[in-house]
C-alpha cells in the first residue's frame, strides 16, 4: 500500500511503499518542503501527483510526473480564492480529469491536456454547488455518472445501463434512501450496494446485475433496528442579506414546538451533509429538535459561497447565519425561544464561545468540544504540518497576528464578561490542532468572574474524543447538562470505568 507520513519531518508528509505483511516502508517520493497532498496512478500505483501550497501568496499548484522516474511539472496553479483538483489521470497517457472553479463560480469537471494544463472539454458543471465524485469504468476510465450534493445526492450519468440499475435498486429500497454501491465482481454481475436513510442504520443488499432483484445482507449497526428514529428534513434558510442557506432538522416531535439545539459543523471549510447522524437521533430522543446549517464558508457551494465567510469570524455573517437559522426555527414554530443551546466541536466550539459571548441573550446554554477561543493563540500553536496553510487560514480568518484588535474583537476570550448562560467545555490534553490552553483559558476566566463552567479535560484525548469510555462519560455529562438547562430527557449518569475525565476547575 501506498502511504503518507510526517516520521522524517514532522513538518511535511512523505510517500512510501508499505508492505502490508511486514509493515516494512521504502520511501516512494520526498517531499520538498510544499507539498501538502500526494496522488497516485491505479494501473501502475506509482505516485505521480503532489499538491503545492504557496505560502507567501496561499496559491494552490497541481504538479505531476509521467512515471515515478520522470521529473517533475507544474500542471495547473489556482490562486487564492480558486478551488481545483486532479481526479484521475486518463488511459491516453495525454489527458487527465481535473475539477476546477477557473472562470466560474461552482468548481466543474474537465478535461485537461497533462503537457500543457490546457482545458479540452467542460464535462459538466452545476450553478448551485460544486462537482462532487465521479464514477469511472476501471478499466477504461471512461466517466459513467457524476455526483453532486446541494441539499442531497443527486447524479448525472452518461452511461444508461448504469442509470437503469441505480433505478432498479431505489425502487427495491427503502423510502426516501440515497442509493450508493460499494464494491462489484469484475463482470459488474454482482454488486454490494447499499442505502443511506436518515431514520435508521444503512442497509447493504446483494445486487444480481442480471436479474435485477437483491438480497439483503446486513445493516451496520442492528442494535439500531430496535428503535424508531426521527427524519432529517433538508430545509432552505434565508439569512438577514438574503443569501440561501442550506441545513438540515431532525425533530423530536411535529405537533409542538420543543427546545433546540444549533448542532455548528466544524472546519468552518467543511459542511454538513443529509443523512443519519447519531447526535441528532441521540437528542430528538432526549426531546430536542436539532439544527444543523452550512453557514456561508461552508464547502461545496462555490468560491462566492465560501468566501464570503472570509473575515467573518465571531461578530460578523458567518455567526449571523447561525443566528438567523436559529430565529428561522422560532419563527416556524420549531424551536421554543427560551431554550436554545449552541453546540458544536473545533470551530463548531468557537461559533459555540461565540454565540455566548456575543449573542448572549439567545442561547439558554452551550456545549463547546475542542474549540478556541482566542484566534491568535490557536494560530500560534498549530501542528508543524500546517505551516504551509498558515497563510491560507490568515487570509480566510483575518490577520490577527498583526492586528491585535481585530483578534480582540473575534476572540471570546476578551468578552467573557458578555456570557450570561451555562457553558460546558471537554477538551482532550493532547489536541494537537487546538491545544488544551484553549480550553483552559476561557474556563479560568468564567470561573474568576462566577459565570456557571463545567470543564471536563480527558489526558488521553487529541482533537476530539476516540475512546468509547471517554465519548460515553462527556455524553453522559452533557446529557445532564442539558436536561438541567433545556429540560429534556436524562438518564442516570455513571463515569465508565474506563473514563480519564479530570476536572481542572476544582484542582
Amino acid at each position: 500500500i501506498l502511504v503518507s507520513t510526517n516520521q522524517r519531518n514532522a513538518k511535511v508528509f512523505d510517500m512510501y511503499r508499505c508492505s502490508y505483511k511486514t509493515g516494512e516502508l521504502s520511501l516512494e517520493a520526498e517531499n520538498p518542503g510544499d507539498v501538502v497532498g500526494w496522488g497516485a496512478e491505479d494501473s501502475s500505483f506509482e505516485v505521480r501527483e503532489a499538491v503545492v501550497r504557496n505560502q507567501e501568496d496561499s496559491s494552490t499548484t497541481v504538479r505531476v510526473r509521467d512515471d515515478a522516474s520522470s521529473e517533475w511539472r507544474d500542471l495547473k496553479t489556482f490562486p487564492y480564492g480558486e478551488k481545483g483538483s486532479l481526479v484521475e489521470f486518463c488511459t491516453d497517457g495525454e489527458t487527465c480529469l481535473m475539477t476546477s472553479s477557473l472562470g466560474r463560480d461552482t468548481s466543474a469537471l474537465l478535461k485537461v491536456d497533462l503537457k500543457t494544463g490546457d482545458v479540452i472539454d467542460e464535462i459538466f458543471s452545476s450553478e448551485k454547488c460544486d462537482c462532487g465524485s465521479v464514477i469511472l469504468d476501471q478499466d477504461t476510465k471512461e466517466i459513467r455518472a457524476i455526483s453532486y450534493n446541494y441539499a442531497r445526492t443527486e447524479r448525472l450519468f452518461f452511461d444508461k445501463d448504469l442509470e437503469h440499475d441505480y433505478e432498479v435498486l431505489k425502487s427495491l429500497g427503502p423510502k426516501d434512501a440515497e442509493v450508493f454501491v460499494a464494491s462489484k465482481t469484475r463482470d459488474e454481475k454482482m454488486w454490494v450496494a447499499g442505502y443511506r436513510r436518515s431514520d435508521g442504520p444503512t442497509e447493504y443488499v446483494l445486487y444480481d446485475q442480471t436479474s435485477k432483484t437483491t438480497t439483503p445482507l446486513f445493516v451496520s449497526n442492528p442494535k439500531l433496528l430496535e428503535y424508531k428514529f426521527a427524519p432529517m428534513e433538508n430545509v432552505i434558510i434565508k439569512a438577514r442579506d438574503g443569501l440561501d442557506l442550506v441545513g438540515y432538522l431532525t425533530r423530536a416531535r411535529t405537533d409542538t414546538k420543543t427546545p433546540l439545539i444549533l448542532m455548528v459543523h466544524g472546519g468552518p471549510w467543511a459542511r454538513d451533509y443529509w443523512g443519519f447522524n447519531s447526535k441528532a437521533q441521540w437528542f430528538a430522543n432526549r426531546g430536542y429538535a436539532t439544527l444543523q446549517v452550512n453557514f456561508r464558508g461552508s464547502t461545496g457551494y462555490g468560491k462566492t459561497f465560501l468566501h464570503r465567510g472570509d473575515k467573518q469570524w465571531g461578530v460578523g455573517d458567518m455567526q449571523h447565519d447561525l443566528t438567523d437559522a436559529v430565529k428561522w426555527a422560532i419563527d416556524e414554530g420549531i424551536a421554543d425561544e427560551n431554550n436554545i443551546c449552541v453546540y458544536g466541536g473545533s470551530y463548531g466550539g468557537y461559533a459555540c464561545l461565540a454565540g455566548l459571548t456575543f449573542t448572549p441573550d439567545l442561547y439558554k446554554c452551550g456545549v463547546d468540544i475542542v474549540g478556541p477561543s482566542n484566534i491568535k493563540t490557536l494560530l500560534d500553536s498549530i501542528p508543524p504540518y500546517w505551516g504551509p496553510l498558515r497563510n491560507g487560514m490568515l487570509l480566510k480568518i483575518g490577520d490577527v497576528d498583526s492586528d491585535e484588535e481585530f483578534n480582540r474583537k473575534i476572540s471570546p476570550l476578551y468578552h467573557v464578561d458578555n456570557i450570561k448562560s451555562p457553558l460546558l467545555i471537554g477538551h482532550g490534553a493532547n489536541d494537537p490542532r487546538v491545544k488544551q490552553a484553549e480550553a483552559d483559558q476561557i474556563a479560568s476566566s468564567m470561573k474568576e468572574k462566577g459565570i456557571p463552567v463545567e470543564y471536563v479535560l480527558y489526558s488521553d484525548e487529541g482533537h476530539g474524543f476516540a475512546r468509547p469510555d471517554n465519548r460515553l462519560d462527556f455524553n453522559g455529562r452533557t446529557e445532564l447538562f442539558l436536561a438541567t438547562h433545556l429540560g429534556g430527557r436524562a438518564e442516570e449518569f455513571v463515569k465508565p470505568d474506563g473514563s480519564t475525565a479530570s476536572f481542572p476547575l476544582e484542582i
